[in-house]
């Protein structure tokens, strides 16, 4: 067992075992000698703690001891004529409260329905959303405020990998440090409500806004809350560094556009473990602009832990791109599952994101999927997003001339994966044949097909053809490796080549 995170009330530990998101067995939670609760997932928080006090831990027959944060002051958001009921718009209480808080504070936030525009947090801050607690956005979007995407010089505002106007949201912090939000209550988007779904890809006034928003800031923790039903993403850390997401459940409605999970985008160093997600679009895509961004700040995306998560209901489970033109590196995904996306380990870039930056060494590892439509896709003609993707430029097979518009894509590895109920294809690679992939492998990877599966399409390009229980496809791959790899009566051969550099099989 190991502590995730701890604060002045609350803490977040990490059962040690193989199994992923949720222990082998229920456990019981026992501090200070007392039971406290059942459990069954491998990370998860408590709170109520008292500050600057000793613990002892034991779960599942590990223990840990550790010590809570001091604290400089404990404000109550009731004090401020917080009403939570509901009805009443509670921002100035919030805001009044947390322009006062000292640094070191912690504003208690007590059962109740909050209506709630949105909220900015400053430095060395915590904000504690007990039990019972649901933060409301208001629904009409002529309330929020707007975060230019570029005032003076200074970049506030973002929208799909540009500098770009767009809503403040629920929970906002722009250049700050050292923030806590925790707690077990909900972040509501409210955003069925409202028209934020109506003609998404119009922007009217600003584009929309997120769940929480973190822009340049450092030092970051979240753990215990729920976000759900948020105008986009849920949560969106953009130019941060040490972000630390943990015990969330992040939900978003189904078929619902650009309603991603957590979004770290030209980031460095972000932690997440032990978070569930269902949402409308990616669970967790990782992201580091356009081409023009990336000229710009040369920075890529780098240093993401993704662990013990539980992604299901969702477009792709863990993605890497569309925009990804600074570069996407040192990523690693493990110990989680996947139930129920369309894809599972999804790359999505094409002709125009250019090679500011690298997208390599890039690794998942002992993951569980079920129900997955198609485990593992590489896809360098993606075409979704704005019309450039419906061009022959992107769409072509044909070898084009590299230049600065051409992505490049490295080396993946794939270890230890227990893959059931596949649907259209186990893998697809489309590399470029002026750019391939640079490596995929394959090691102790096995693959089984739902019988009763329709066939549909690998992923989203403009020349594409469905396809039905089918093994691996790789298109202008340099090199690829297969070890002990098992794919179960697939529909024709169980690896097809195309523009394949090397090819090693070894069982």
């Amino acid at each position: 067992m190991r502590i995730l995170a701890v604060s002045s009330r609350g803490v977040c530990v990490e059962i040690e075992n193989q199994s992923p998101y949720f222990a082998p067995e229920k456990f019981t939670v026992i501090l200070n000698g007392a039971a406290v609760r059942e459990e069954s997932a491998n990370v998860f928080s408590l709170f109520g703690l008292e500050p600057d006090s000793c613990y002892e831990l034991s779960a599942a027959g590990q223990s840990v001891k550790f010590k809570t944060g001091a604290e400089s002051a404990l404000f109550n958001v009731r004090d401020f004529n917080a009403r939570g009921d509901g009805i009443n718009d509670d921002t100035s209480a919030f805001a009044a409260a947390i322009a006062c808080l000292p640094a070191g504070g912690t504003l208690f936030v007590p059962a109740g329905r909050y209506l709630l525009k949105p909220l900015f947090l400053k430095n060395e801050i915590t904000l504690y959303l007990d039990g019972g607690v649901t933060l409301i956005g208001c629904p009409e979007r002529e309330v929020y405020p707007v975060l230019p995407g570029l005032e003076d010089g200074v970049n506030l505002g973002t929208w799909q990998g540009e500098e770009a106007n767009c809503f403040a949201s629920l929970i906002t912090a722009c250049g700050a440090h050292d923030i806590t939000v925790m707690g077990e209550g909900v972040i509501d988007g409210n955003a069925p409500a409202g028209d934020w779904y109506v003609n998404h890809r119009v922007m009217r006034t600003a584009w929309r806004p997120r769940g929480v928003f973190f822009n340049r800031c450092k030092n970051i923790t979240m753990f215990g809350v729920t976000v759900k039903d948020t105008p986009s993403w849920n949560v969106h850390p953009y130019f941060c560094r040490d972000v630390k997401l943990y015990d969330l459940r992040l939900f978003n409605p189904s078929g619902m556009p650009t309603t991603d999970g957590i979004d770290p985008d030209t980031c460095d160093g972000v932690e997440i473990a032990g978070v569930q997600i269902s949402v409308g679009d990616d669970c967790i895509a990782i992201k580091s602009g356009t081409i023009e961004q990336a000229k710009k700040y040369r920075m890529s995306c780098k240093n993401i832990t993704i662990r013990n998560c539980y992604m299901h209901d969702g477009h792709g489970g863990v993605v890497l791109g569309s925009e990804m033109s600074g570069g996407i590196e040192n990523i690693s995904v493990s110990q989680c599952l996947f139930e129920g996306t369309d894809r599972g380990l999804r790359i999505k870039t094409r002709r125009g994101r250019g090679r500011i930056g690298i997208t390599d060494n890039i690794e998942f590892s002992d993951i569980v999927m079920k129900g997955v439509k198609v485990p593992f896709v590489v896809n360098m003609y993606y075409n979704m997003g704005d019309n450039t993707g419906h061009t022959e430029y992107v769409y072509t097979t044909k070898k084009l001339p590299v230049d600065e518009l051409t992505p490049y894509i490295g080396k993946f590895t794939f270890r230890n994966m227990v893959c059931t109920g596949v649907e259209y294809c186990a893998g697809a690679f489309y590399g470029l044949p002026e750019a391939p992939i640079g490596g995929v492998s394959f090691e102790n990877v096995s693959f089984s097909f739902n019988p009763n599966a329709e066939a549909g399409f690998p992923d989203m390009k403009e020349i594409n053809k469905k396809v039905k229980n089918e093994g691996l496809y790789f298109q202008f791959v340099d090199k690829v490796v297969l070890k002990n790899v098992t794919i179960q009566n697939p529909c024709g051969q169980p690896v097809a080549l195309e523009g394949v550099g090397e090819y090693v099989e070894e069982n």
